[in-house]
């Protein structure tokens, strides 16, 4: 009797797992409790799953296999199209042999978007919005004597200088003359410094530097940046475009420029210093003189640099405009990059998303991509700096942007999705429901 409960047990231990790794179970289990869509941008749903079922739901914001009813009837085992008509929401419900409740979809239809994707290599200038320390530095006050008035104020690498005296200020330039009165008067200097998102109250007191003859804060400080990336979109209908898909920070503090105002300006790439093991490497590349101003910038996020622009860029791969992908849509799988690899020419090249990161809400890192094109691997060694911002295309939707070099490895590398840039541009609403899982 034990023997044959043994047995019995071990029977019915198998047949569950033979029944979790089913495909039909498999396909089971990756039916989303929520779907999102695009209005007139066709889906196929593809489960396989050797059963029939009844499908409910509102035929006035979808579709279901061009059926003009509300209810229909659907093969399981055979792809099902949603047509997506017009935003609103709905609840697909599915009944297994139109009875046996099985499982309800909440289906968001969203107005159709599309974009044109960028490629080119673009000059970028950003003023902060305010005055960056970026170091401390001693003042020679006397023949032994040295001090740092800014750090004994407890002012920090990274702070953001955004009022002295009350007045905003944004211009190194205008720092010295406030420096230099303050000095002679013997006055402290009131600071209002933005450190974390925190305003922060800071008093300091002027040094003599007797060998400059001149009166100093005993701090580094800077109030913009300049370098080259790649442009990933332009959106036509908003006039808005997104860039870099990562954020700009300081060379020498690594923290986010809080951006006030800047420029983006068309470039030239001159040549590419390749990527090696351990070594990325980098476009080189120069602001046009006669080229003019493509935009400006107003934002500078964990996924890029946002702004406005008047006209579509040019010197693009296509100026055709390209549906975009939710984050849930992009797969593993062969796919393109547009960048530029000389002069102002876009061009594509094939990579491999090897890896998709599940994200529900905002993160960096949503991809590990690989390049795969013999051509851009002997001309740049893979991702290179400056590369960052290409658009990433795969079945024809525009799905995210590359971000980052694997040092050990460049022709590896992350990209962000671009549904995380387009909510920073504001041409995406960002999700409402906190819980809608990836499909």
């Amino acid at each position: 009797m034990n023997n044959r409960k043994r047995w019995f047990g071990l029977i019915l231990t198998l047949i569950v797992c033979m029944i979790g790794v089913s495909s039909p179970f498999q396909h089971f289990a990756a039916i989303p409790s929520e779907l999102r869509l695009f209005s007139g941008q066709q889906k196929h749903l593809n489960y396989d799953m050797p059963v029939h079922a009844k499908l409910s739901f509102n035929s006035e914001v979808m579709r279901v296999n061009g059926s003009l009813n509300n209810t229909v009837d659907v093969d399981l085992n055979k792809p099902i199209s949603l047509d997506p008509l017009q935003s609103g929401q709905t609840k697909m419900t599915m009944k297994l042999f139109g009875s046996i409740p099985f499982k309800t979809v909440k289906v968001h239809v969203v107005p159709d978007l599309k974009v044109i994707p960028g490629g080119q290599t673009i000059g970028v200038k950003v003023k902060s919005a305010g005055i960056m320390v970026v170091g401390h530095h001693e003042v020679i006050t006397g023949k032994d004597s040295k001090q740092s008035p800014g750090e004994q104020a407890e002012i920090k690498l990274g702070d953001l200088i955004v009022r002295i005296n009350g007045t905003h200020i944004n211009e190194v330039a205008k720092v010295s003359p406030i420096v230099e009165q303050a000095g002679k008067s013997g006055q402290l200097l009131q600071l209002s410094i933005k450190r974390n998102g925190q305003i922060v109250d800071k008093q300091l007191k002027p040094a003599f530097d007797v060998e400059d003859q001149a009166w100093r804060l005993g701090l580094y400080i800077r109030d913009s940046a300049a370098g080259v990336g790649t442009l990933t979109f332009y959106a036509p209908e908003q006039g808005v475009y997104g860039a870099l898909g990562h954020v700009i920070t300081d060379m020498d503090t690594q923290t986010a420029i809080e951006v006030e105002d800047g420029q983006v300006l068309q470039s030239s790439v001159t040549s590419i210093n390749k990527s090696q093991h351990g070594e990325p490497g980098e476009k080189r590349a120069h602001f046009l003189k006669e080229g003019k101003i493509l935009g400006n910038v107003v934002r500078n996020t964990p996924f890029g640099i946002f702004g406005k622009m008047k006209n579509v860029p040019t010197h693009g791969y296509d100026s055709k405009p390209l549906p975009v992908a939710f984050a849930e849509e992009v797969k593993e799988g062969p796919a393109e990059i547009l960048t530029v690899i000389g002069g102002q020419k876009v061009e594509k090249f094939k990579i491999d998303i090897v890896h998709v990161t599940k994200q529900s809400s905002p993160a960096t890192k949503g991809m590990v991509i690989k390049i795969t094109d013999k051509r851009l691997i002997e001309n740049t060694g893979g991702i290179v700096q400056g590369m960052s911002g290409s658009p990433i295309i795969q079945n024809g939707k525009l799905v995210g942007a590359v971000t980052h070099v694997f040092v050990n490895d460049p022709t590896s590398g992350y990209g962000c999705f671009i549904e995380w840039m387009l909510q920073d541009a504001g041409v995406l609403m960002k999700r409402t429901s906190p819980n809608l899982k990836a499909s």
